[in-house]
C-alpha cells in the first residue's frame, strides 16, 4: 500500500472521529449511544433527539461542506493565479459576497422581503455569487495584464478594502434591525445554518466540487504555464471559465451561509502539498477537500469548547502555515 493511500486512509478515519465528536460534545455532553439511538431512530429523550438531529448534525455536516469548499476553491485559485499565497479571502473574493450579503441583508427590509422565509435564503446566496464573481473577474482581468504575483495580491487587497469601505457606508446607512442581522453574520458561524438553509447549500458545494473536480486536468496543464498548455490542445478560456465559476459557488456559497472564515482556503492546500509530496491536482484536489473538512471539524470543537467564533480558530491555525510558506522562500508549483 503506497504512503498516498495510507495517508487518505488516516485522514478518512479522523474526520468520522472528528465528525463523532461534534455530535457529542458541546456545552452539554451527550453519550455515544444516544447520539446512535437519535441518528437510527431508536429511545431516546426528545430534548436530545432535537439537539443532535436539529443542531449538532445539521452543524457537523456544514463544517465538513465547508471546509472542503474552501480547501478546493484556494487551490484552485492558487494554480490559476500561479500563486502561492492566493485564496477566497486574499483576493477579495469573500468580500465581494459579503458587499453582496450587505446589499441584501441591509436591503431586504426595504423590499419588502420577510427574515427567513426561502426567498431571503436564495436572496442571500444569489447576492453573495455575484459580489464573488464581480471581484473575481476583475482581479482575473488585472492578472492577465500583470504578471508580478506581488502586485496582484496588493491589488486584490486593494479591492477587499474598497469592498469594505463600501460596506461600511451600507452599515452607517442601514437600520439598526438590519444592521444588527448583518453584523451578527459577519462573525462567521456554522452553527446559523438552519434545515432550510442547507437544503439549498449543499447541492450548490457538491455543483461546485464536482467542477473543481472536472478542472484537474486543466489545473494540472496549468501548472506549466497557459502557452504549454494551449500546445497540448487546453482551451484556456474555457478552462478559466470553469474554474471561476466552481470557485464562485464554492466560496460565494460558503460566505453566504457561514460569514467570512479565512485562512482555509489559503493554508489547506499547503497543508496537501507538504503532506503528500504531490504537485499532481489529481491527488492535490481531493487531498484539500479532505484536509479541509477536518480542518474545519476541529476547529469547530475547539471554538465550542473556548467559546469562540470559528473564524478565529481558523486564522491562529491558518497564520502559522502561511508564514512558513512566505519565510520559505521557495516555490510550490
Amino acid at each position: 500500500m503506497t504512503r498516498n493511500r495510507l495517508l487518505f486512509i488516516a485522514l478518512s478515519v479522523v474526520c468520522v472521529a472528528l465528525f463523532v465528536l461534534d455530535l457529542t460534545l458541546g456545552s452539554t455532553d451527550i453519550a455515544w449511544r444516544d447520539v446512535w439511538a437519535a441518528l437510527t431512530g431508536g429511545e431516546v429523550d426528545g430534548v436530545v433527539r432535537d439537539i443532535v438531529l436539529k443542531i449538532r448534525l445539521t452543524k457537523a455536516v456544514v463544517a465538513v461542506a465547508a471546509g472542503a469548499a474552501l480547501a478546493a476553491s484556494g487551490l484552485a485559485m492558487q494554480t490559476l493565479f500561479r500563486n502561492p499565497l492566493a485564496g477566497p479571502y486574499v483576493l477579495g473574493v469573500s468580500s465581494g459576497a459579503s458587499l453582496g450579503v450587505a446589499l441584501f441583508l441591509l436591503g431586504a427590509p426595504l423590499l419588502g422581503v420577510a427574515g427567513g422565509s426561502m426567498m431571503q435564503t436564495v436572496g442571500l446566496a444569489g447576492a453573495a455569487w455575484i459580489g464573488s464573481a464581480a471581484i473575481l473577474a476583475m482581479v482575473l482581468a488585472v492578472s492577465r495584464r500583470i504578471k508580478d504575483i506581488m502586485v496582484i495580491l496588493i491589488l486584490g487587497m486593494m479591492f477587499s478594502s474598497a469592498v469594505d469601505s463600501v460596506v461600511q457606508i451600507l452599515q452607517y446607512l442601514s437600520n439598526e434591525s438590519a444592521l444588527k442581522a448583518f453584523v451578527v453574520w459577519t462573525m462567521g458561524s456554522l452553527g446559523d445554518v438552519t434545515g432550510r438553509e442547507l437544503v439549498l447549500m449543499l447541492p450548490v458545494v457538491a455543483m461546485g466540487l464536482v467542477l473543481s473536480v472536472a478542472a484537474i486536468k486543466p489545473l494540472n496543464l496549468l501548472l506549466l504555464g497557459e502557452n504549454y498548455a494551449r500546445t497540448m490542445g487546453l482551451n484556456v478560456r474555457r478552462s478559466r471559465v470553469l474554474i471561476l465559476s466552481a470557485t464562485v459557488l464554492l466560496a460565494g456559497t460558503v460566505t453566504a451561509f457561514c460569514g467570512p472564515i479565512g485562512f482555509i482556503g489559503l493554508a489547506v492546500p499547503h497543508v496537501a502539498r507538504m503532506a503528500f509530496a504531490s504537485a499532481d491536482h489529481r491527488t492535490l484536489m481531493p487531498a484539500s477537500m479532505l484536509i479541509g473538512a477536518v480542518v474545519l471539524l476541529l476547529c469547530d470543537l475547539i471554538s465550542k469548547q473556548l467559546g469562540f467564533p470559528v473564524n478565529t480558530i481558523t486564522a491562529l491555525l491558518g497564520i502559522p502555515i502561511v508564514v512558513l510558506v512566505v519565510v520559505r522562500k521557495k516555490s510550490l508549483f
